[in-house]
């Protein structure tokens, strides 16, 4: 399960290293008179981002489920070590609060893109 969390992970940041390379070499080629405009983002990236979310929010509710099913195996008495099971647990945790923060720098975000003056 922490395999595929890694692997979830470094997708995610391949994808905003090649989005932030596409960037630079946009900006790069934009002549510098004057006022500097940002260029715009890939008409797909908002679907891309999505998608990743999707998977990321798919994944923490495996290693929920996981945990979940490692604690009932403990507490049925199976051979479970503690150890394993309260690391289970924290891993979750993590995984979900990772996600919560996620989520609302994402909500901060479109609420300051809604409240700009236009």
């Amino acid at each position: 399960m922490a395999i595929t969390t890694d692997l979830n992970a470094q997708y995610l940041l391949s994808q905003i290293q090649k989005y932030q390379s596409s960037l630079q070499v946009t900006q790069s080629r934009m002549p510098l008179e004057g006022l500097q405009t940002q260029p715009l983002p890939p008409a797909n990236f908002a679907s891309t981002v999505t998608d990743a979310m999707g998977r990321a929010l798919n994944q923490v509710n495996e290693s929920q489920m996981a945990s979940r099913a490692m604690v009932t195996r403990f507490e049925s008495g199976e051979e479970v070590p503690l150890t394993d099971v309260v690391l289970s647990m924290q891993k979750s945790s993590l995984a979900f609060e990772a996600t919560l923060q996620v989520r609302n720098k994402i909500m901060k975000a479109y609420e300051d893109i809604m409240n700009m003056p236009v």
